[in-house]
């Protein structure tokens, strides 16, 4: 048996640089994800498809890994780059976007990230895997988010 995550995030900050640097790097999946904690392994599928596979977390006995492919397509005059999921690749579908948008100072970012996470254990322990499934995810996107606003030379104040 499954227990089903399910993942709804959103976040908006300001960075200080430029909108074209911030583009480059987040519609370039591999040198965003170099910037994402925990990341095993990323895989080009091909025609803008890669698979994710995160570091096993848990203990030895109960281990969750989480492992899901996206397919991801930019637009630079529209600053956005969309994922969407693609079935049949691991134990999760996971879609989002950034947004981006120029400001005197900077770049603003709009970063949403939805999914599930299908966990293979026992119904009996839903109450319990589903806040640290879904609380881990949330550290990770905030320690990604937070690595990127460090590349990016701080938040706009």
């Amino acid at each position: 048996m499954a227990i089903t995550v399910d993942i709804d995030l959103g976040y908006e900050f300001a960075v200080k640089a430029p909108i074209k640097e911030v583009f480059d790097l987040v519609s370039d999946v591999p040198k965003s994800a170099s910037h994402f904690p925990k990341v095993d392994k990323l895989t080009d599928l091909g025609q803008g498809v890669y698979r994710w596979e995160m570091q096993k977390v848990g203990t030895q006995q109960v281990n969750i890994q989480t492992v899901y492919a996206s397919k991801y397509v930019a637009d630079r005059k529209k600053g956005t780059v969309v994922w969407t999921p693609v079935k049949g690749e691991g134990n999760a579908l996971v879609s989002g976007s950034w947004k981006l948008a120029e400001t005197k100072k900077g770049t603003a970012v709009e970063f949403k990230v939805f999914g599930t996470v299908d966990v293979a254990l026992p119904g009996l322990m839903k109450m319990v895997v589903v806040p640290i499934v879904a609380g881990e995810f949330e550290k990770l996107v905030e320690k990604y988010i937070d690595n990127l606003i460090k590349k990016f030379g701080g938040e706009v104040e």
